[in-house]
């Protein structure tokens, strides 16, 4: 179990801060519609998209998320607005499999997740 350190300074805290940059947080969940007919190929495309999207650096982060209602989360480097857009045209999201909620958050450039 971790413990939080309490050795972290104010300044420490000010100085991290002072480096957030705007993001948008994908978060993408299992609608009713999730087992239609053709549910399965229109989910490939979505992976295919959303796999695309990170190698082209639209996705920093990609989590898709073992749940029945979480489908995943990403981290969008694009505005709040481009990121809508580009989610809006989503083969899961188009075809009611799944529903997206994009929100603006920071980040911290260099965060990375761990080998």
């Amino acid at each position: 179990m971790n413990e939080m350190s309490s050795d972290v300074t104010d300044d420490q805290i000010q100085a991290l801060a002072a480096t957030a940059k705007p993001f948008s947080l994908v978060q993408l969940r299992w609608s009713s519609d999730r087992y239609q007919d053709g549910a399965e190929a229109i989910e490939l495309e979505h992976q295919r998209r959303m796999v695309s999207l990170r190698a082209e650096g639209v996705i920093a982060i990609l989590c898709p998320v073992i749940s029945d209602t979480v489908a995943g989360v990403a981290i969008m480097t694009e505005p709040l607005e481009r990121a809508r857009q580009i989610m809006a045209a989503d083969p899961c999201v188009q075809a009611g499999i799944m529903t997206c909620e994009v929100l603006p958050c920071l980040g911290f450039p260099g965060d990375t997740l761990p080998e």
